[in-house]
């Protein structure tokens, strides 16, 4: 049987990458076969456009269209590489972000043409959409505080959109909660503010009906 394909998407500081890891443990435990991928990322070539997308390793800044490419350019070699193969050999493909990102981000954020942003999903994965998409919902003082905390641990610095103004970020969450209304039937809206157990929970309770 083909696998599952599900999407964790939400604002910065959501916690999609540590839900989407608690996810794969608890399936696994399941024996459910899976795969980890991230966006940008997960190709040798996405990871070379990932540094220039969150680590400015081009050197200069870059224009909203070239930054929708661009991520279009490592979402295709994803698709193609990684999603598409394992879902045909039934193994369930979680991903740290997906195309409702840009749609969020380089649509509703830097307030590019939805229209045309669709047109160019429509051309990188074509009917490759995932079957639930779980959007950790979280306001942005929230997110900015816990990004701050995260930071302030000696680890990495602020990246590129978490360097993006206040108002970019709100922006940014008005539109996944607009895509989320236009698609009931895929996504899954958890509050993220939460604690971490919690969320995990619940987003469990919205897996259920699919689980084997």
């Amino acid at each position: 049987m083909k696998g599952l394909f599900l999407t964790f998407e939400g604002p910065e500081g959501s916690g999609k990458t540590t839900q989407a890891q608690r996810l794969i443990e608890k399936l696994e435990q399941r024996g459910i076969r899976t795969l980890y991928s991230r966006e940008p990322g997960g190709t040798p070539t996405g990871e070379a456009i990932r540094a220039i997308l969150q680590y400015d390793r081009a050197g200069e800044s870059i224009e909203p269209e070239a930054e929708t490419l661009l991520f279009a350019a490592s979402r295709a070699q994803l698709v193609r590489r990684i999603i598409r193969p394992a879902l045909a050999r039934g193994i369930w493909v979680i991903c740290d972000r997906y195309a409702d990102s840009t749609t969020a981000y380089q649509g509703f954020g830097r307030g590019l043409p939805v229209g045309q942003i669709n047109a160019i999903h429509h051309f990188t994965i074509g009917d490759t959409i995932p079957d639930r998409t779980f959007l950790l919902d979280l306001d942005v003082a929230t997110g900015f505080a816990r990004l701050v905390a995260r930071h302030s641990g000696g680890g990495s610095p602020p990246d590129r959109m978490e360097r993006e103004e206040w108002a970019f970020h709100e922006r940014v969450r008005v539109g996944y909660l607009e895509l989320a209304r236009a698609e009931p039937e895929r996504f899954r809206v958890i509050d993220a503010g939460a604690e971490a157990d919690v969320v995990a929970a619940r987003i469990w309770e919205n897996l259920s009906d699919v689980l084997p």
